[in-house]
Order: structure tokens, then C-alpha cells, then sequence
């Protein structure tokens, strides 16, 4: 079988988890520079702690971000920093969140990389 094995996965989900602890909320696809992150009310980025990888998967620890009334949540990001920062990736949530009303999005942000096909 030709690919990485499991302890090359890791060290590629490792450095990425590494650089990344600050999670973002996004109201559309972030592309690659972290763009339609959500704005207004109390929204902040909050900082997950990751768990140990394993064959290429990494959870982190669940974050509870303050969504403003209006918003409808689409996809979740990885930063380096609480503000600025570097942006690491964007992915879509499973099934999209509106908020009618102020709420908060509960989200477990989990990292994976894959031998390519």
C-alpha cells in the first residue's frame, strides 16, 4: 500500500492544530483567506484545546461562540490568533444554524487529513 502512514498523518493534523487553536464562525464559504466571518453583538472567536491525533483525525474541545440575531451559520474556521491572525482553513458545518434571535453556536471542530485517492 502505497501512501503516509498513520503516525505521517498525524504529524500533518499535529502541525495544523498547532498553528490553528482559535475557532471561527462563518456565514458563508471563508475560501482561503477566512473572508464572511460572522460580525456584530458579542461574537468572538473561541479557543478550543485539541486532543491527541489519531490515524489523522484530531477533535478539539467543544467551543460555544455568541452568534448575533439575524445570522445564519455555514461554515466554521481554524486562526492562529483571537484576532487577525493567520487564517489555516475553512470547513462546513454538517447542517447549517440560522439564529432568528441572539444564540450560541455549539461546535466541536475536528481536523483530518487523508492519504490522496
Amino acid at each position: 500500500m502505497a501512501g503516509f502512514v498513520a503516525s505521517g498523518l498525524n504529524d500533518a493534523v499535529n502541525g495544523i492544530a498547532t498553528a490553528g487553536t482559535w475557532i471561527s464562525a462563518h456565514t458563508a464559504d471563508p475560501s482561503t483567506g477566512g473572508t464572511s466571518e460572522v460580525t456584530g453583538g458579542t461574537y468572538a472567536r473561541k479557543q478550543t484545546t485539541w486532543a491527541a491525533a489519531s490515524n489523522g483525525v484530531r477533535a478539539g474541545s467543544q467551543v460555544s461562540i455568541d452568534i448575533p440575531a439575524g445570522t445564519t451559520v455555514t461554515h466554521w474556521g481554524v486562526w492562529s490568533a483571537s484576532s487577525s491572525g493567520t487564517f489555516k482553513g475553512g470547513f462546513e458545518l454538517d447542517d447549517p444554524e440560522a439564529f432568528g434571535s441572539a444564540g450560541t453556536l455549539q461546535h466541536t471542530p475536528t481536523l483530518s487529513v487523508a492519504n490522496p485517492a
